[in-house]
This record gives C-alpha cells, structure tokens and sequence, in this order.
C-alpha cells in the first residue's frame, strides 16, 4: 500500500516539475526573454506548482522513510 502511495506521489511530483517554466538560461532563453516581457508571465501558477511540488517532496521523502524502515 505504501509502494503504490510512493509511486504516485512520485509521478505528480515529477508532472509539477515538469509543468513548472524553467529559468532563462542561453540563446534561447534570451529570444524567449523578450517574448515574456511583452506578453507577461504566469506567476500565480509557478508559485502554486511550486507549492505543490514541495509538498509532493516533504511526502515522497518521508514515506520513502517509512517503507525503508519496514
């Protein structure tokens, strides 16, 4: 029951990850770059993936505990 808990905290915390915007970085964060400063960025939504993508975190890494010491 907890492995099946394991595995699915792990692939939501890999979704929330992977739906996060990434930093910036190169070329083509600098020709990106400007498309955001025009059009805006979506911060309301990268701070709640963030959120979530912690808690995901804290839970994955204490059941992963537990099992470990079963």
């Amino acid at each position: 029951m907890l492995i099946a808990l394991q595995v699915l905290i792990s692939l939501g915390l890999i979704a929330t990850i992977l739906l996060q915007s990434g930093r910036s970085a190169g070329l083509s964060g600098a020709i990106a770059g400007g498309a955001q400063a025009l059009l805006g960025k979506k911060k309301g939504i990268d701070d709640l993936l963030n959120r979530i993508s912690t808690v995901l975190a804290v839970a994955f890494l204490v059941i992963t505990l537990v099992v470990a010491m079963l």
